[in-house]
């Protein structure tokens, strides 16, 4: 009976502590726009110019505009994008443009921004697989930060990784 008693206590508590030990899920704000503002104007100018980035760029892929938003040296300190507005426009210019959404029917799931002097920051809530159930989910946090020059992005900053090659197609 003991032993018994003492599984069942160790269900228990596996179970009332399980919950405490999942993640809280990363989730975007219903207005991203509304966070793309600033009191102060030359931080309001500059998160201005990231909502374009993030709106107009990244998730319509109107890189038709780009020279409006990104310097022609733009430093990149993503491992899988060369410096200067050409690389870029090579690397993201390719995808098909789609409406530029309203501001509140972005796909792009914004959680904050930031500005401090020339920065912007912008956290983004990211949907990845579980490598260890590839059935399964979970949401995680990705930052971006970009620092602005005379009303345009001159550098950019985020935690990519460098991408693992592709593999061949099968028969070659």
């Amino acid at each position: 009976m003991s032993l018994h008693k003492t599984l069942l206590g160790v269900l228990m508590i596996g179970l009332v502590v399980a919950p405490l030990m999942a993640q809280a899920p990363v989730t975007g704000v219903a207005d991203p726009e509304s966070l793309f503002t600033s009191p102060d104007p030359k931080l309001h100018a500059n998160k201005q110019v990231v909502l374009h980035i993030v709106r107009d760029l990244l998730e319509a892929n109107h890189w038709e505009l780009a020279d409006k938003y990104l310097t022609k040296a733009y430093i990149q300190h993503n491992p899988n994008v060369a410096s200067g507005l050409d690389p870029v426009l090579k690397f993201f210019g390719s995808r098909a443009p789609t409406p530029i959404p309203d501001r509140r029917s972005w796909k792009t799931k914004v959680v904050s921004v930031t500005a401090e002097g020339d920065l912007v920051v912008v956290a983004f809530a990211r949907e990845n697989r579980d490598p260890r159930d590839p059935g399964q989910t979970y949401t995680t946090t990705w930052f971006d930060m970009w620092r602005i020059k005379d009303g345009q992005a001159d550098e950019h900053w985020d935690p990519a990784t460098i991408a693992a090659p592709r593999a061949a197609p099968a028969g070659r």
